[in-house]
């Protein structure tokens, strides 16, 4: 046969291009399960400790609830050091403080045009100051994002349960969103109606939790004027409150709210701990828990501070089981956070960092069942990445992870992440690795059931060269974008 270089040719370039063309193939991402996050609420539970700041006229009367019949005039702190709880509460890690600029008793920490019971009518810088202010700016100093909770229940103000104080209400709620730069929460407590001064009625008032508010209103107000605004409720839309004041969330914790059953005051809390697997709307697990046994500052509680390790075990609880951490750190009538509770925070990082820091994943080699082609692969559950994740074929509801270390290694904690832009998916998994020429069940004292943004377990130390992760169960292909193996001390 006559060779023909020209042909030779041709035909090397027709397979270089065949090779660029497979290599730029793109495969087709899985389609989103609904309900699915907005880009906001992925964001939020990104950041995955949050803080709260209890501060106003039950922290100079001793009080958790004040009924509004305090005046104005004994709101007196000599100081106020914003600075000081923005720059700990960075250093400790957090990422975002929600401050208390009005609860229940209806005192505002800013000048409000709309009542004299405010900051501006109380010795504090001679009726000059706005402690909202102050907090804002602290915190665009050190780099936290702001929050922001209005109390819609009102102890003090004589209109509260009439249509009044809802057009009020809502003055009140223009004046944060608009005055204070970007709000990234909005806090609604579901605490509402009661006994209360009322401007010297001192009666007790009812409203209809449901109705009464329209809250609705509220969504489309920070919708408009705080578009990076998550809302925080026992109906959300944003993120849900978990159902009890301990910061934990069961260890099947599903995002989702069936939302024509929900409303502000919802009474049902412990579906508010697992969430609804078959509701319709994204609402993710927000824990909130106090670093004191109160919320706002008692003295007699400077010596009942949650200890590092509980707050490391509430962490496992609330971050590591789908949920967001929301602690709160109240400043005493001095105007500072006491050195008690930095402690308490800053040793809990330390902890954290201890325990979490190494990801020994990055060492493994990952081998997947299957894959649904070139970007998807085994490979992107170890790459650091929350961007990448891994994905079987579509209608392949169950799946399993292989990931096999350089050495036997020592390891007690595991953590998974579902890449939950396109919704959450897994319902049932389980771990094995390999001892004794054989696989064996991790032992574990929770069930293995969802995932969601994070999954953290804990186990007794063990060595072992391979850990399986298998998928038994979900909503549709699993999507994972991270693994982690861990050794804490």
């Amino acid at each position: 046969m006559t060779h023909n270089p020209l042909a030779s040719l041709f035909t090397a370039a027709l397979l270089l291009l065949g090779v660029y063309s497979n290599a730029s193939t793109k495969v087709k991402a899985p389609a989103p399960i609904s309900p699915i996050p907005t880009r906001n609420q992925v964001d939020w539970q990104r950041m995955e400790t949050t803080a709260f700041i209890h501060f106003g006229m039950n922290t100079f009367h001793n009080l958790e609830w004040g009924d509004g019949s305090a005046p104005a005039t004994e709101f007196a702190p000599q100081s106020v050091d914003c600075d000081q709880w923005a720059r700990v509460l960075s250093e400790g890690g957090i990422k975002e403080v929600i401050l208390t600029c009005k609860h229940h008793d209806g005192f505002c920490l800013w000048p409000s045009r709309y009542t004299d019971y405010t900051i501006a009518h109380s010795p504090y810088k001679n009726g000059k100051g706005d402690i909202v202010g102050e907090m804002a700016a602290a915190c665009r100093k050190y780099g936290l994002k702001f929050g922001i909770y209005l109390s819609p229940w009102d102890r003090h103000q004589a209109s509260y349960g009439t249509p009044a104080y809802v057009e009020h209400y809502y003055k009140q709620l223009h004046e944060l969103l608009t005055n204070y730069g970007d709000i990234y929460e909005v806090w609604l407590d579901g605490a509402n109606g009661g006994d209360g001064y009322y401007g010297g009625a001192n009666e007790k008032r009812t409203i209809d939790r449901r109705t009464y508010y329209d809250f609705s209103r509220a969504a489309k107000m920070v919708a408009e004027l705080q578009p990076h605004a998550v809302i925080f409720s026992d109906a959300g839309p944003g993120c849900r409150w978990v159902g009890n004041e301990k910061g934990f969330a069961d260890p099947t914790n599903w995002s989702f709210l069936r939302s024509k059953d929900v409303f502000v005051g919802y009474d049902k809390a412990e579906e508010l701990t697992t969430g609804h697997p078959d509701g319709d709307m994204w609402a993710a697990s927000e824990c909130d828990v106090s670093i004191r046994p109160g919320w706002f500052y008692h003295a007699n509680e400077d010596a009942k501070v949650k200890t590092p390790d509980e707050l490391l075990e509430i962490y496992y609880k609330s971050v590591g089981r789908n949920g967001l951490m929301l602690l709160n750190l109240p400043p005493g009538p001095d105007g500072r956070i006491h050195e008690a509770d930095i402690n308490s925070l800053m040793n809990f990082r330390k902890k954290l960092n201890a325990e979490l820091g190494h990801n020994l994943a990055n060492k493994a080699k990952v081998k997947a069942s299957d894959s649904r082609g070139n970007g998807y692969g085994a490979a992107t559950v170890n790459d650091g990445n929350f961007d990448t994740y891994w994905a079987p074929h579509d209608g392949i509801t169950n799946g399993m992870l292989t990931l096999t270390f350089p050495k036997a290694t020592a390891i007690n904690r595991l953590m998974l992440q579902e890449y939950i832009p396109l919704g959450q998916r897994v319902k049932a998994f389980h771990v094995d690795y390999y001892a004794n020429g054989k696989w064996q069940r991790l032992p574990l004292d929770e069930p293995t059931t969802t995932i969601g943004y994070k999954r953290l377990l804990r186990f007794p130390t063990i060595t072992t060269n391979k850990v399986r992760i298998t998928i038994s169960d979900a909503r549709a292909c699993p999507c994972i974008n991270e693994i982690g193996v861990f050794c804490a001390p």
